[in-house]
């Protein structure tokens, strides 16, 4: 047992701690607003469910602009200045949510999210990757989605006891304290050097985006994970506006049932992770189908058949199996991208798999405002079938895949 505790130490570079210091505090800012956005916009500032969706989805739409921009310019000047840059705009995106009062302004601080949102996740996943040893990448993009969710389930349990529909100011000091926690992180990645690159072995075809568009499968790749984020993530926007309408769940059990989501994330990453080497990785990503189709199956259930504290029992349930999911999508994503890109594209791999989740994040909200105002209910029993047949289609893509991208590595413990 203590072997097998010490080889879940994931043996990362201090710079890669330090990075993910960074990342706590400011994944705690991101969860103190995440759960209460849509309630702010809808309940609070009186803008529609489908307009609300629309602000959301702005954010991931500027995003899909930015992204590939961002990309190339990661490869030209490196991951840590893009990151600042990214930091800068999504401080005053998220911060200026608090002075919104009509659906224009929210759309105004959407496109500076979105900008924002666009350049940082190609910048910290290409700087993570860069710090670390290729046989550590799935332990590192692994320990970065535990702090990620670490800080976003301690904010969402803080937001829930701040928040309250009944006095708007409370959701403005989130905002703020979200947007300074972007600032926050400014000083943590003054302490992290941008990876040397040294002789590394060129891309064929030259770097660019052509390059990157001729990997079919890497294009396989991102297509299966548009679908899993639209069908899935996406009900991270739709869930708290539907458990307080639909359930009549208050602010502070919407904290709560973010904060289970956490609980098991942080538990169980790691060992998921652990876990996952020497399989093969879309299997994983089959799996993963199928659990995220059953956690969103009960969310339904609590709106129909429980109401308040037992239908934030249910839902607490719904997203613990939730989280599962996603420790087996963290323990494939990141490193799989990471493992099928040259060096010198690294960050246009990563900022056009950064594309599949904005395209998700997009669509999943833009959609879902409506398909929740017409059909509260309905919209949580379609998705599941979305996830069945991109499930069916990672096992499909498989054979495209190089062989040695095919498993995730086996590591020794040091």
């Amino acid at each position: 047992m203590l072997r097998w505790l010490r080889s879940l130490d994931p043996q990362l570079p201090q710079a890669v701690y330090t990075l993910q210091g960074g990342g706590l505090l400011n994944a705690f800012g991101n969860g103190i607003v995440l759960p209460f956005t849509f309630i702010y916009l809808h309940n609070v500032r009186g803008i529609s469910l489908g307009t609300a969706g629309l602000v959301l989805g702005t954010n991931a739409a500027v995003s899909l602009i930015v992204g590939p921009v961002t990309g190339s310019l990661v490869d030209r000047f490196g991951g840590r200045r893009m990151l600042n840059v990214a930091l800068v705009f999504l401080a005053a995106g998220y911060g200026g949510l608090a002075l919104v009062h009509e659906a224009w302004q929210g759309f105004a601080t959407a496109i500076l999210m979105g900008i924002g949102n666009g350049a940082f996740w190609p910048a910290q996943s290409t700087l993570i990757a860069g710090l670390t040893p290729v046989e550590r990448r799935t332990s590192a993009f692994a320990m970065q989605r535990v702090v990620m969710n670490l800080g976003i389930g301690l904010g969402a349990l803080t937001g829930g006891l701040i928040a309250s529909a009944e006095h708007p100011g409370t959701f403005e000091i989130l905002f703020v304290l979200d947007g300074l926690t972007f600032l926050a992180y400014l000083a943590f990645v003054r302490f992290v050097p941008d990876p040397q690159r040294g002789s590394r072995p060129r891309a064929e075809g030259g770097p660019g985006y052509a390059v990157v568009l001729r990997d079919r499968a890497f294009l396989g790749v991102i297509s299966v994970n548009t679908i899993f984020i639209f069908a899935g993530f996406a009900g991270f926007d739709l869930l708290p506006v539907y458990a307080k309408n639909e359930a009549g769940v208050a602010e502070q059990a919407i904290g709560l049932i973010f904060f289970v989501n956490t609980v098991v994330i942080v538990l169980a990453q790691l060992p998921i992770a652990k876990l996952a080497e020497g399989h093969r990785r879309m299997r994983v990503l089959a799996l993963l189908g199928v659990v995220w189709a059953a956690s969103w199956l009960l969310v339904p259930v609590a709106g129909l058949a429980f109401e308040a504290a037992s239908a934030a029992v249910l839902l607490a349930v719904a997203m613990a199996v939730f989280a599962i999911g996603e420790c087996l999508h963290g323990a494939v994503q990141a490193p799989l991208v990471a493992d099928l890109a040259a060096p010198e594209v690294l960050g246009r791999y990563m900022a056009l798999s950064a594309l599949s989740w904005q395209v998700g994040f997009m669509l999943g909200p833009a959609l879902g405002g409506f398909a929740l105002a017409y059909a509260p209910h309905g919209v949580w029993l379609a998705a599941p079938f979305a996830r069945q047949i991109t499930a069916a289609a990672a096992l499909v893509l498989e054979p495209r895949l190089p062989v040695r991208a095919r498993r995730t590595p086996l590591v020794q413990a040091a």
